[in-house]
């Protein structure tokens, strides 16, 4: 990937897609190495749909972060949410004009309009600011003029809606080439619905681990390996697919920060090309992460009144603080098990308060009930059953919440897909639509074909050295499962990284994502049993599902095992690893030799230090010889080491503490024998 702020390599003529949403916006483009968010100068990928209006000229101030971190300040010049006005009348948005903070009123045609000073701005024209600063964005990422756009909408906008919608665009210098419903676009960016599947549809960099948490990987020793299966579809999983069908039928799941939208979508491949018909839309304007955040809001708001003893009314700036604080307490809770809020009330003292995600579950339960409620409306209309249903897409930052993701699983009977950034992929998949139209990377034919998995895909384990569990062109559906075991005593938590390439070390290979198993049991290095299954569908997610199995602990991610490489790229892999095959299988192998040195000299010492005094001295010394000797090859550099010495060293020792095993063996036996006798 590019730096974000260098442009790329000039690109003629390029069609983009932009998903112009409701609270943010994004521009993404689509080569043969897939598509991609592009970022802005400063490098963010996500543009707030917020503009501060100029009272004196009705002109734009400020748009994206800069607007909406000054909202506070300029109430009734900030312009958000505006995607709500788009070619509606004022008796349409009445309800929705009532909360917003700055002034609605009709224009020509008995249209809504926004005021600021003595300004009247259409939405459109709003929009089209927005639509500017992408089409900016898109300029500098691409080295080019960006003249042309697919633009996403919402499913159940109508022609009035669709054509603000490319008035917008008009305005901002940009032909809307296409418009295309959010919902397709989503799984266009799966490549759902295809005759073939797209090359690279998880190219956004930063998909999947940005807002996953980092940490040491611990998983150290393989045990027991799985072959891949035989069997390409499991039922059990709901994650591998049957071959390709003719036509799929899709529910797509949009929870934003203030809209829920829930699509059944019917998606077929035909001679003249892909057809999508949408079954049934349900949903909610008002419902969306920002319930959450005002739940969370009202806890913390009522907790301190009951603190201070009266009610609170805090000012702007403060319920600003307030919201950015729950905001983030809400996202601490995808990830980790509890949030701390901590407010300095200042003479009254300090607010302290842990909430816990089983609390933040029960409270946003109903929430997420309204949401399943719409599900099942929709599939009423359409006339079908969660059986009837092929795959799931997940869309909308607030799908990030664990209690959605399994309450949507639940009522599916399917593993949703998550593998690319909820928020970017109708970005991603308008891009793909955009590639289409241009021709571009063999899109116009349907695009590339990934049949075969092009690289290995593997975790990485203790020590840096990367365990490959499905290798380089295997077919897909595809699946193996592996067994591993915990490094240090005690561990509770694991940190799975996923990566891909055919090298043996992950300073060579491509990270794809990272998650966390955690809540094992504590228990001694080695005991605890972590199976790794990895599945690749037939539309190329990669599903990653780890299960401690004495606790019964589970987690997982989804990735796409592409990640937007390019064809060349994949052959150079491949040669990279060809030409240091050899070196590579040493230092892997050092690296295994390492490791379980560690643990056999931690378990000879444990057990000297139980029984080293029954032992003769001279017998100590010589165990004590050969620990120094494995230790110094654990120590010494990789170029001063041959690991055929190594693992002589290893033996050796292993031969020379028979006895000691023995004698640690008898005295536990002993010491059990003993616990069950009356003294």
């Amino acid at each position: 990937m590019t730096n974000a702020s260098t442009p790329e390599t000039t690109i003629a003529d390029p069609i983009v897609g932009i998903d112009l949403g409701t609270t943010n916006s994004l521009v993404a483009y689509c080569d043969a190495a897939g598509p991609r968010i592009l970022a802005g100068p400063e490098g963010e990928h996500t543009l707030p749909s917020v503009v501060r209006l100029d009272p004196a000229t009705g002109r734009a101030e400020a748009i994206g972060s800069v607007a909406r971190a000054t909202a506070v300040e300029y109430p009734t010049s900030t312009v958000h949410s505006v995607k709500r006005l788009m070619g509606r009348g004022l008796a349409d948005v009445a309800d929705d004009a009532r909360a917003l903070p700055y002034e609605v009123v009709e224009g020509e045609q008995a249209t809504a309009r926004v005021r600021v000073g003595g300004h009247v701005v259409s939405p459109q024209a709003v929009s089209a600011m927005v639509l500017t600063e992408l089409k900016r964005w898109a300029e500098h990422a691409l080295g080019t003029g960006v003249k042309r756009a697919v633009v996403t909408v919402p499913a159940y906008f109508d022609d009035a809606q669709r054509q603000a919608t490319r008035d917008a665009g008009r305005l901002a210098g940009l032909e809307v080439v296409r418009i295309v419903n959010e919902p397709t676009a989503a799984a266009l960016a799966y490549g759902l619905g295809e005759g073939e599947m797209p090359n690279g549809h998880g190219a956004a960099e930063t998909s999947v681990a940005r807002r996953t948490p980092t940490g040491t990987v611990s998983l150290s020793t393989k045990l027991n390996p799985a072959a891949c299966t035989s069997d390409p579809n499991p039922s059990s999983t709901g994650a591998v697919g049957p071959s390709r069908p003719s036509a799929q039928t899709i529910a797509v799941y949009d929870l934003g920060g203030g809209t829920f939208d829930i699509s059944i979508l019917r998606l077929q491949q035909t001679d003249q090309g892909q057809v999508d018909q949408v079954l049934a839309t349900a949903g909610d304007t008002h419902l969306g992460g920002d319930d959450v955040d005002r739940m969370l809001i009202d806890l913390v708001t009522r907790e301190i009144g009951e603190q201070l003893g009266t009610a609170v009314d805090f000012p702007p700036s403060t319920r600003q603080a307030l919201r950015t604080f729950a905001e983030q307490t809400k996202i601490r809770l995808s990830t980790d098990g509890e949030a701390t809020i901590e407010i300095d009330l200042g003479e009254p003292g300090v607010y302290r308060r842990v909430v816990t995600r089983e609390e933040l579950d029960r409270m946003i339960g109903p929430w997420v009930e309204r949401t399943l409620s719409a599900c099942r409306s929709a599939l009423w209309s359409a006339g079908l059953g969660v059986n009837d249903i092929d795959r799931v897409v997940l869309v909308g930052g607030s799908t990030r919440v664990p209690a959605v993701r399994q309450a949507v699983e639940r009522l599916f009977g399917r593993v949703p897909y998550t593998a690319l950034d909820p928020e970017q992929v109708v970005a991603l998949g308008a891009s793909v639509q955009a590639a289409r139209l241009a021709g571009v990377g063999g899109a116009a034919a349907g695009g590339l074909l990934l049949d075969v998995i092009p690289l290995s895909l593997g975790i990485e384990t203790m020590g840096g050295a990367v365990a490959k569990l499905i290798t380089a062109n295997s077919t897909i559906p595809a699946r193996a499962t592996e067994v591993f075991s915990t490094y240090a005593e005690g561990q509770t938590r694991v940190a799975i990284n996923v990566y891909q390439g055919e090298r043996e070390l992950v300073q060579d290979c491509r990270l794809l994502g990272r998650f966390e198993l955690t809540g094992i049991p504590p228990m001694p290095a080695g005991l605890p049993k972590v199976e790794v299954t990895f599945l690749v569908d037939a539309n190329g997610v990669l599903t990653v599902h780890a299960t401690e199995q004495r606790s019964g602990r589970s987690a997982r991610t989804q990735v796409v095992p592409n990640h937007g490489l390019t064809r060349d790229e994949v052959d150079r892999i491949e040669r990279d690893a060809f030409d240091h095959a050899q070196d590579d299988m040493q230092r892997h192998r050092l690296i295994d030799l390492r490791l379980n040195a560690k643990l056999d000299i931690r378990n000879i010492r444990k057990q000297l230090d139980r029984v080293g005094d029954e032992l003769e001295p001279d017998y100590r010394d010589e165990i004590n010889q050969h620990i120094a000797k494995v230790q110094g090859l654990i120590d010494a550099d990789d170029a001063q080491v041959d690991a055929d010495a190594f693992h002589r060293a290893m033996t050796d020792m292993d031969h020379a503490t028979i006895q000691l095993a023995e004698t640690a063996i008898a005295q536990t036996l002993r010491d059990d024998t003993g616990a069950g006798n009356p003294s």
